[in-house]
């Protein structure tokens, strides 16, 4: 399948990859957005109420439905799949909101950026690192789904389109070649754009040592742009020696932020049964996720930013140990695009 050649611009540097027809836009470049109506539950979508006519003047609101992903597990990681929606309470900016839409195990169609860290420093991991992708790819792939596999090294290359078809990942995997240096950021942007006209669950995982030695765009831009195209993102960071010199702990924590500021999480690997491990266990909490959406109360604020909280009813009856359950999404959505 040919596929068309991407740039990424960034001042007077480009990174060339491949792409599904995606086009990748830099940061500050203008774009159209999209909505959906709340039955796509696909991120914040913005319906618009009815129109209310009077003889003199006609008044036109527009309220959106932000619609967010959680995951709940008890106090040995195990995902909880059995509460209702009476069992949860919802904030925005520490404001009780009302719980619109609710939905356990969602059969939303989910999308996947599976991205795998080519750079020289993992070369002696990548032979394992492919053959768990693939494992995990043939275990999670309905054909509603779709998974794009992207490598990156110092350039970031879309190898797939979307896809539910093995055939077409497993000549992508084929196709991975090892670089030098290690563009993670530029990634995580990259990521984060092909999902973000996606419909349904988007989610990237990411397979890195941790390290980023040559991105063109900031951690602060990847991160922004990966919470507005509602991006849970996974890291699994590999750690072939646990006390290496080298390593980048740096790079680690910002994986690890990120994973939690989006609702997902982090995972540590030095060989592969842990990855395996890893992937099973994502896997598993893609398959038991609560899908909740709000109308937002109308409030002024100064930023643009919402703040989400989402906690487990302290009395519940659906789950024995209510205080042991731990709520995992994403931190919060902004109001303004930043492009």
């Amino acid at each position: 399948m040919a596929l068309a050649t991407t740039m990424l611009m960034l001042g007077s540097s480009w990174c060339a990859g491949q792409s599904s027809g995606v086009v990748h836009r830099p940061p500050g470049a203008s774009s159209a957005g999209s909505s959906a109506s709340p039955s796509q539950a696909a991120g914040s979508s913005a319906p618009e109420a009815p129109a209310t006519d009077d003889a003199s003047t006609t008044f036109r609101v527009n309220v959106k439905l932000v619609n967010v992903f959680a995951t709940v597990t008890d106090s040995s990681g195990a995902p909880v799949a059995s509460l209702k929606q009476d069992d949860f309470q919802l904030f925005e900016d520490g404001v009780p909101q009302k719980i619109a839409v609710f939905a356990r195990e969602s059969e939303l169609p989910l999308s996947i950026v599976l991205a795998i860290d080519t750079s020289l420093s993992t070369k002696s991991d990548q032979k394992l690192e492919l053959e768990s992708a693939r494992r995990f790819s043939k275990a999670i792939l309905r054909p509603i789904d779709g998974v794009s596999l992207f490598e990156f090294s110092e350039i970031v290359d879309q190898l797939t389109p979307f896809t539910s078809d093995l055939r077409v990942l497993d000549k992508g995997i084929n196709r991975v070649r090892t670089g030098a240096a290690t563009a993670l950021y530029d990634m995580l942007y990259l990521g984060a754009d092909a999902l973000e006209q996606r419909r349904g669950r988007k989610v990237m995982v990411v397979i890195t040592d941790g390290g980023d030695t040559m991105s063109k765009v900031s951690y602060q831009e990847a991160v922004r742009e990966a919470q507005e195209a509602e991006a849970i993102v996974y890291s699994i960071i590999i750690v072939p020696i646990e006390n290496s010199a080298g390593r980048d702990t740096g790079g680690e924590h910002a994986l690890i932020q990120l994973s939690r500021d989006t609702g997902g999480k982090y995972y540590y690997a030095s060989g592969l049964e842990q990855l395996d491990g890893a992937f099973h266990k994502i896997s598993e909490e893609l398959r038991t996720q609560y899908l909740i959406g709000y109308y937002p109360t109308v409030r002024l604020s100064s930023s643009d930013f919402r703040r989400i909280e989402i906690k487990v009813v302290p009395n519940t009856p659906d789950y024995p140990n209510p205080s042991e359950l731990q709520v995992r999404t994403r931190a919060g959505y902004y109001t303004m695009p930043s492009k």
